[in-house]
């Protein structure tokens, strides 16, 4: 090598050695702010969720003390009741006369029988004028003539001695049924006792207290009767659940209580329930008010009678079975908090992000001193800023969402392409247009309403409408969110819109094939047993019309209807021949034939529905008493069930076999009558003969008596 190449080589070494270093700075400086990056994303993921639960928390105290609050009314509306009966059964002359009447000889002298009559007169004014004040009373009727109707008496006070016999009672007051019966032997062990909410013979609600007096001398400890107060359970109890300067539009507070596997709701509820109307499993997943029965107290997020999910919390009412209901939805609850939280942690990201790239900038040009690079510098800034304008205008064209905002004028002040072009407006002639010229007249002035009411209130509001077109009807989900306003500019609502259209055509396309799918199903087994043909079909439609008497909503309704049209699924499995056989089953065929239901729901099992379709087929077959394969009984068994397996009987009864004629409407309805309430649930069997004598039942399913043709 020369000595020129030589000095060469050493000259080169130390630009390769600082590059080397510059490299390696880079690298160490990029680490550093990647690293600081993702611990400043870190720190602000963690502190949105403290400030989530946190809220989540500020929420449990503030339900915990409307909680309090309504159980403390609830208590004492129950006590007021119970202390007007102590009023009575702590006075003097009631004590006195009763201890009289109670011990009276039955043979009597006229002085005698007069002063007991008197006796019995002054306790039947007292009763008379309590339950006019304490409300212990029938309530008035509405829209009759009270001298014309007689009415059930539902309410009323009684005093009765230590067997239960009536002395003395207010008019309206019901002879004492079992339940009191035993309420008044409970009271003479000399506590209070509360007869719980029931359904009155006339549909109202009702319940009762009752109260043991003692003589006026003598062991205070041994009663010489008891005081029976029975009273309707109307809005003076209903009201004290209402929380006074509600705010929340979705807060609601009811009474519940556990009834075995059921909870019963047992004040009205906010979607018109009346009373003791609604009741639901208590395994329900997730149901608020189960939730509240088994940990009352507690507090989570659960789904309330409506399927919405809830904030819920409870409290129980002492002396009583009841437990207090208090719930909000969390979309109202949390919903502000959410989309503050989420700006917060948008911000946080993009300061994050907006220093590191400030710092990278500043690092990579601060090196320089001279006002050229210093220039380049934000130049280079402002390129980056007119590129995350282009990006963020690229990113609204290019998605399916129209997004618009609208001044208080009406008139657009920004929309994204895909909303200009559906309308066939150039992006860059639509600013400034009024919405009604460009959405009609009607549409617009629908948005119109709701984009002032989000811009006063500043609460967000979603909908989702339909409209009719040219090209058939659209579905549309709207989402309207108030834009806060500076001094140059008034607050605005910018409008997000969602096209439903393909998405609802593509459910109502599954559930058609879905029915049709049920359809293909069930002719596959009619066709192998012509007796039975139609079987599944009439027995949907004859269990349909029982829920609709028995005032099924809408889900059990397409429960049974699918439920029925599917029960015989298993059927497919058991050899024609025996489905068509005349003669008498032996103990092996009928077995097969019985555990059809089973085999079916095993079909079923992992499909999903709307409703219990596969627990309501397992279940045809329990009976009321508990005697069927599963051993359910009573209330336990589905409604639903209950409903399919007495239209299954029915129509079997009613229709023709290879081994019998067809039997009668009346002969079906004796039978089915003589059964109640030992195989079936009297409650479908009488809606049943309601369809056929009320609903003209016997005329739509008369041809179900027809002996089919052979195929």
């Amino acid at each position: 090598m020369s000595d020129k190449e030589t000095k060469s080589g050493s000259a080169r070494s130390p630009e390769l050695e600082e590059k080397g270093s510059m490299n390696i700075k880079v690298i160490a400086a990029s680490a550093i702010f990647i690293v600081a990056a993702v611990v400043g994303i870190y720190f602000a993921f963690n502190f949105v969720e403290e400030e989530r639960q946190r809220n989540l928390q500020a929420w449990q105290i503030r339900m915990g003390i409307v909680a309090d609050s309504r159980t403390a009314a609830v208590s004492e509306w129950v006590e007021g009741n119970f202390s007007s009966l102590r009023e009575l059964a702590e006075n003097s002359s009631l004590q006195l006369y009763m201890t009289e009447l109670a011990f009276a000889d039955e043979e009597e002298s006229d002085d005698e029988e007069s002063d007991a009559a008197a006796q019995g007169e002054y306790l039947r004014n007292l009763l008379v004028a309590t339950a006019e004040r304490t409300g212990f009373k029938n309530p008035e009727p509405v829209g009759e003539v009270a001298a014309n109707v007689e009415r059930i008496g539902l309410a009323g006070l009684a005093l009765v001695d230590i067997t239960g016999r009536s002395l003395v009672s207010s008019p309206g007051m019901p002879p004492p049924s079992p339940t009191i019966r035993q309420a008044i032997a409970q009271s003479m062990t000399g506590v209070p006792v509360l007869i719980d909410m029931y359904e009155g013979a006339s549909g109202d609600t009702a319940m009762g207290f009752v109260l043991p007096v003692f003589a006026l001398q003598g062991d205070e400890t041994e009663g010489i009767g008891a005081i029976v107060g029975l009273r309707v359970v109307d809005k003076t109890l209903f009201e004290t659940m209402v929380q006074p300067g509600e705010l929340e539009k979705t807060a609601e507070t009811f009474l519940v209580r556990k009834n075995g596997g059921i909870v019963d709701y047992l004040s009205p509820l906010a979607d018109g329930t009346p009373p003791l109307k609604r009741n639901l499993a208590i395994d329900t997943p997730d149901l608020a008010a189960a939730y509240s029965v088994l940990n009352p107290g507690g507090f989570g997020i659960k789904r309330d009678y409506k399927g919405d999910q809830v904030l819920v919390t409870s409290r129980p009412v002492a002396n009583t079975p009841w437990v207090l209901v208090r719930k909000v939805t969390e979309q109202e609850a949390l919903s502000e908090t959410d989309t503050r939280l989420q700006t917060i942690l948008v911000v946080f990201i993009l300061v994050i992000v907006g220093v590191v790239i400030t710092v990278v900038a500043v690092w990579r040009h601060g090196t320089s001193v001279r006002a050229a690079a210093a220039a380049e510098k934000y130049r280079v800034a402002a390129e980056r800023f007119e590129n995350l304008i282009q990006f963020n205008r690229v990113m609204m064209d290019n998605q399916p969402t129209h997004v618009v905002s609208i001044n208080p004028d009406n008139l657009i002040t920004f929309s994204n392409r895909p909303f200009a072009d559906a309308w066939g407006i150039h992006i860059m002639d639509i600013k400034n247009k009024p919405l009604s010229s460009v959405i009609g007249p009607d549409r617009a002035k629908m948005y119109i309403e709701i984009n002032k009411r989000v811009v006063e209130t500043g609460e967000r509001e979603s909908h989702v409408k339909t409209f009719d077109g040219p090209e058939g009807k659209t579905v549309v989900n709207s989402f309207h969110i108030r834009i806060e306003g500076d001094r140059d500019h008034p607050p605005a609502a910018l409008m997000v819109l969602h096209d439903l259209t393909e998405i609802t055509k593509e459910r109502e396309k599954r559930e058609e094939a879905m029915h049709q799918l049920i359809g293909t199903l069930v002719s596959v087994v009619d066709r192998r047993d012509p007796y039975s043909a139609n079987h599944s079909a009439r027995v949907s439609e004859v269990a349909r019309a029982i829920g609709q008497e028995m005032d099924m909503d809408d889900v059990e309704l397409s429960t049974v209807d699918i439920a029925g049209s599917l029960m015989n699924l298993g059927k497919i499995f058991i050899p024609p021949e025996l489905l068509t056989k005349a003669g008498k089953l032996t103990d092996e065929e009928r077995e097969l034939l019985g555990n059809s239901f089973v085999v079916s729901s095993e079909l079923l099992d992992g499909l999903e529905f709307e409703g219990p379709v596969q627990q309501t087929v397992s279940q045809i077959g329990e009976s009321w008493d508990g005697s069927g394969p599963l051993g359910i009984k009573e209330n336990d068994i589905l409604r639903t069930a209950r409903a399919v397996s007495v239209a299954n009987v029915f129509v079997g009864m009613l229709s023709p076999r290879a081994y019998r004629d067809a039997m009668t409407f009346d002969k079906v309805a004796s039978i089915l009558m003589e059964q109640a309430d030992n195989k079936f649930d009297k409650k479908a069997v009488v809606a049943l003969v309601n369809v056929l004598e009320n609903r003209k039942g016997r005329d739509r399913w008369a041809h179900f008596r027809e002996t089919p043709k052979e195929t």
